[in-house]
């Protein structure tokens, strides 16, 4: 029988593969990993502008309760539609003015940026955790890639919008249903990236390595298959989410999402519609809202981008 003769790492155990043997120590360099991350998105202005932005933004949302100035559902109908205090006819007391039900648009921007933040957030996690189990799968189970990418495929397929529909169709139209659609939205396009790369990894020597010693396929694929496929799925992730949440807005502009008088972005916009002409700013401040969100998004993910993966550029 002919022995395997493996390369012993610097520091390592005779006949283990990098990482695997009980010399090494998870997480090892960590910390200096991270500060050098951190330092290249320093030097990028772009990204520091972004992640501050977004900061503000996930700040003002978490503590809408104590930042609002008002009640988000206290109806005023006296001050329907009034301008912004800046303007001529505004009132001091409503900064950004009021709704077509007399309602302040900062209170309600304040509340409909947690929905909104709180939706995409979670479809995005819950298809991140989904699409990446079925990727990596795919990737090492080799005869169950078929199956699953033919899958991925049919889910490629259909439109957004139309997970949209057939789910307000069963479950009704609301926070939860939307969720649930934009959860399905995210799931393909996340295993498809999560599965090329995992297939790059798969060609590694460490996990022939790992197989010749006899460690178990789930042990392979949670040490060190997904860690070393985390940053791929990390950057696209924080792409997504920005889109997540264009879509969501969408949605819930076209009537599936947040009910009234639930606040939420998207349907504040769609509430403004009918004022557009004489008082736009119903419609178009939080439409302002949802494009910085996906642009600060978008930038920062395109940063984190360059700096984990600068593969992904080509």
């Amino acid at each position: 029988m002919t022995e395997i003769q493996m390369q012993n790492p610097p520091g390592g155990t005779p006949g283990a593969a990098p990482g695997v043997g009980p010399e090494a120590e998870p997480g090892a360099g960590t910390s200096m990993i991270r500060s050098s991350v951190l330092r290249k998105l320093a030097r990028d202005k772009g990204a520091m502008l972004s992640a501050i932005v977004l900061a503000i933004i996930v700040f003002c949302a978490l503590f809408a309760p104590v930042l609002a100035p008002h009640d988000p559902y206290d109806n005023n109908l006296r001050n329907m539609l009034k301008p912004p205090s800046w303007t001529e006819g505004g009132l001091p007391e409503h900064l950004l003015g009021t709704d077509g039900q007399g309602r302040d648009i900062v209170t309600r921007l304040l509340y409909g940026t947690r929905t909104t933040l709180i939706m995409g957030l979670l479809a995005v996690l819950a298809g991140g955790l989904i699409g990446s189990a079925l990727g990596l799968i795919a990737a090492y189970f080799r005869r169950l890639e078929g199956p699953i990418m033919r899958l991925v495929d049919i889910l490629l397929s259909f439109p957004s919008i139309l997970f949209g529909l057939a789910i307000a169709a069963v479950l009704g139209a609301g926070i939860f249903a939307i969720t649930i659609a934009l959860t399905i939205a995210a799931i393909p396009t996340i295993a498809r990236i999560t599965r090329g790369a995992a297939l790059v990894q798969m060609q590694m020597e460490y996990i022939t390595a790992c197989r010749a010693i006899g460690m178990s396929d789930m042990r392979i694929i949670w040490r060190h298959l997904l860690p070393n496929c985390l940053s791929t799925i990390f950057v696209y992730l924080t792409l997504q989410l920005g889109q997540t949440i264009l879509l969501g807005a969408a949605l819930s502009f076209i009537g599936l999402g947040a009910q009234p008088p639930t606040a939420e972005l998207g349907t504040m916009a769609s509430e403004g519609r009918n004022f557009l002409f004489f008082a736009p700013h119903v419609s178009t401040i939080p439409s302002l809202v949802i494009f910085l969100i996906v642009l600060a998004f978008n930038v920062l993910g395109d940063a984190l981008r360059d700096v984990l993966d600068p593969r992904l550029r080509q």
